[in-house]
């Protein structure tokens, strides 16, 4: 069996404007323009993009992101309008926290401990 990693992650929004615009100003992500409906990821560390058609319920799939500094993180979040939907909380080899961008992706973030 070959073995198959992560290779692409696509976010469903009913406002993509809004979803672009959140993960822009709280992660410095850009996008490559694929019309009014699709938005593809250009440096977000991984290829993916955001569909615009909301044929899938927001926060289907569960992203985890890395950062250095979880306050840090969690204050940019905050700043760019996520709304926080679980505070920082302590797991084995780690803490994270989890929160909902404007069109209501949910997403979570992860540091070690």
């Amino acid at each position: 069996m070959a073995h198959l990693k992560i290779d692409y992650i696509e976010f469903s929004s009913g406002k993509i404007s809004a979803t672009t615009e959140f993960f822009g100003k709280a992660f410095g992500w850009t996008f490559v323009d694929y019309g009014p409906e699709y938005q593809a990821l250009a440096n977000a560390g991984i290829d993916g993009g955001v569909d615009g058609t909301a044929q899938g319920p927001a926060g289907m799939a569960l992203v985890i992101l890395k950062a250095e500094n979880l306050e840090a993180a969690e204050k940019q979040v905050l700043t760019a309008g996520g709304t926080i939907t679980k505070p920082i909380f302590t797991f084995p080899g780690g803490r994270r926290f989890h929160f909902r961008e404007p069109s209501g992706v949910e997403i979570a973030v992860w540091s070690e401990t």
